[in-house]
């Protein structure tokens, strides 16, 4: 029996009760039109990623193990024509979709949300017959979820050793799969407690550059999807996955676990949009690094020789420092595309010399360039003393000149998010450039005239723009 909370009673239930009140309740028109207009966009940034993906090796890579998992389904998988059973195409299109890690931050949860949502909702969504009005409102409460949970760990993941996107996407993608599946409130609550018994992914793959981060939001969907069908028949998960002493917080924060605030994590849902301030990336680099990049950009102009740079101050939020500075030595020469994305030396010399920072910049001959490498060894990393991190990354660089001469540059709020959020057109222009590096000019103009439409047809009259074969 589906008995709600009244609002009394909201403030003092267990979170997971609250998030599931909240998605039970959630409808299209209950989202504000402006907040639907961005979950377009964000959508439209992670397909365009996705479809990009297919342009590199680790692609074809994953799709023949994920093959190997079981035969052909019902689900299409982004760009390709394979046809897969419906939690191995969530699992593809999670790792295409994060695979550039090219794809949306919400900053302030330092989690990539769009990445934690949308492989569930696209893959269950098609799977389903579903309209595209209800795979935007499952995506949309996944959304506030994911962001939520990341808000009320300050950071604290990272810290302890855990990517946050790959344990969040658990619980949102939970969340994205009961709504799809109609779930009640106490099986979504049950959801939320079976995925608590499968959220991790560490951040191990930075010592080499490893492409495990690209697998951890499809692998989150493929466990948000298996805890909505369990908890839809009947199994019980636990309803505090989020509290106590051996609830989520806890136990993946350890010592940092008293930085947390829980009670973010259900704060003023469905009357405070978060996902609409998630920021798309304007480089394929970790989000870090991109108010520093910003600031070398604007620098690049006074510079009429990066020869004659002697040294770079690299200002950024001290907390990143570990992930995108350090160890100094292997920072510098980056050995590989993936390794590079987390390289602020790399990326700020990049874009001193190059005046640009793209996908083309991760390509094997921009990370063996000599004057690249050359300048990045005269980079040094410091804790940013006027940064706004974590509302905003910002960053700024310092060049020392070779007359003597020093030029610094600060960026507060780096681009594409506050007031520099891309808008439609912007996306657009995005989603055309990445999605063309996979199809023809006019299949990827169709794709974005589908994605911007999503919610006005069912998703299965969408996906063949989306999907090859």
């Amino acid at each position: 029996m589906n008995i709600a909370t009244t609002p009394a009673e909201a403030s003092t239930a267990p979170l997971a009760r609250r998030i599931a009140d909240f998605a039970v309740a959630l409808d299209y028109d209950a989202i504000p039109a402006k907040v639907r207009e961005r979950a377009r966009i964000q959508m439209l940034d992670g397909l365009g990623v996705g479809l990009a993906s297919n342009a590199y090796p680790f692609a074809a890579r994953a799709m023949a193990g994920i093959q190997a998992l079981g035969g052909a389904g019902d689900c299409g998988v982004l760009g390709r024509p394979e046809r897969l059973p419906l939690r191995d195409a969530a699992l593809a299109n999670g790792i295409l979709i994060h695979g550039l890690d090219f794809d949306d931050t919400h900053l302030a949860s330092i989690v990539h949300a769009t990445a934690a949502c949308l492989p569930c909702a696209l893959s269950l969504g098609e799977h389903l017959g579903a309209h595209g009005r209800d795979v935007l409102v499952a995506y949309a409460a996944g959304m506030e979820v994911a962001i939520r949970i990341g808000a009320a760990v300050k950071g604290g993941f990272h810290h302890a050793g855990f990517h946050a996107t790959g344990i969040v996407s658990h619980f949102s993608s939970a969340i994205v799969a009961g709504k799809l599946l109609g779930l009640t409130a106490e099986q979504l609550v049950s959801a939320q407690g079976i995925a608590g018994s499968t959220a991790a992914g560490v951040q191990v793959f930075l010592e080499e550059g490893a492409w495990t981060k690209r697998f951890h939001p499809g692998w989150g969907a493929v466990a948000g999807i298996t805890a909505a069908h369990l908890a839809q028949h009947g199994f019980i998960g636990p309803s505090r996955p989020y509290e106590g002493k051996f609830g989520l917080l806890e136990t993946h924060l350890q010592a940092l676990a008293g930085q947390a605030d829980p009670a973010l994590i259900a704060d003023a849902l469905g009357r405070r949009w978060d996902l609409a301030d998630t920021a798309i990336k304007p480089y394929p680099v970790c989000h870090f690094i991109h108010g520093a990049a910003d600031a070398a950009l604007e620098l690049r102009e006074e510079v009429p020789d990066p020869q004659a740079i002697r040294g770079i101050r690299i200002l950024l939020p001290g907390p990143t420092l570990p992930i995108v500075a350090e160890p100094a030595a292997d920072k510098a020469r980056p050995q590989t595309d993936y390794a590079a994305k987390f390289s602020a030396p790399f990326v700020i010399a990049t874009c001193l010399l190059r005046g640009r920072f793209g996908l083309a910049e991760l390509e094997p001959a921009a990370l063996a360039d000599p004057e690249v490498l050359a300048l990045s060894s005269r980079s040094h990393c410091q804790a940013d003393p006027d940064t706004a991190f974590p509302a905003y990354f910002s960053g700024g660089v310092e060049l020392e000149l070779a007359d003597g001469r020093r030029l610094r540059r600060h960026v507060q709020v780096n681009g594409g998010a506050g007031e520099r959020a891309l808008n439609i057109a912007g996306a657009s222009s995005k989603f055309l450039a990445a999605a063309g590096m996979h199809l023809p000019p006019a299949a990827a103009q169709r794709a974005c005239d589908a994605v911007l439409a999503i919610d006005m047809k069912p998703l299965r009259e969408t996906m063949p723009a989306l999907v090859g074969g």
